[in-house]
């Protein structure tokens, strides 16, 4: 029997997203997505945020880094990787979400945008890849 890992979260960019390289040139991109859940206390519902961290890598990285800025709403599917080290003798670990594929689903106080961006691997990416412009992006006027 196989183990199953996977994620799919759809949330709001709490920070913009973080683009650093290896020290080989190695792309990765880190950012946090702040999730709203309702929750009954006493007789009412409230809202309750959690945090969750998550990384993108390579050339889908670089490609997506300039999309990703605060309260941008989004959605992302990927698996969940725990990091182990060992930093001044105590052991330490984090959980992250490695994602494999974004939806941009509006920006931070609209809704009616909706933009969808499945990365491609990074095999089949070639040299370039290329987020897709925001609805609000096209100049184009519609005849009808």
């Amino acid at each position: 029997m196989t183990d199953l890992n996977q994620v799919v979260l759809v949330g709001r960019l709490t920070r913009d997203a973080e683009l650093k390289y290896t020290n080989s040139g190695f792309a990765i991109l880190n950012f946090s997505l702040a999730v709203n859940r309702s929750v009954k206390k006493d007789d009412s519902w409230q809202d309750e945020v959690s945090f969750f961290n998550a990384v993108i890598f390579g050339k889908r990285a670089e490609s997506l880094a300039q999309y990703m800025l605060k309260g941008k709403q989004i959605g992302i599917a990927g698996e969940l990787r725990q990091d182990r080290w060992e930093q001044e003798g105590q052991s330490r670990s984090r959980v992250e979400i490695v994602v494999n594929n974004l939806q941009f689903l509006g920006s931070k106080g609209s809704g009616a945008s909706s933009a969808s961006y499945t990365p491609p691997t990074e095999s089949s990416a070639g040299n370039q890849v290329d987020a897709p412009p925001m609805a609000d992006d096209f100049n184009d006027d519609i005849p009808f």
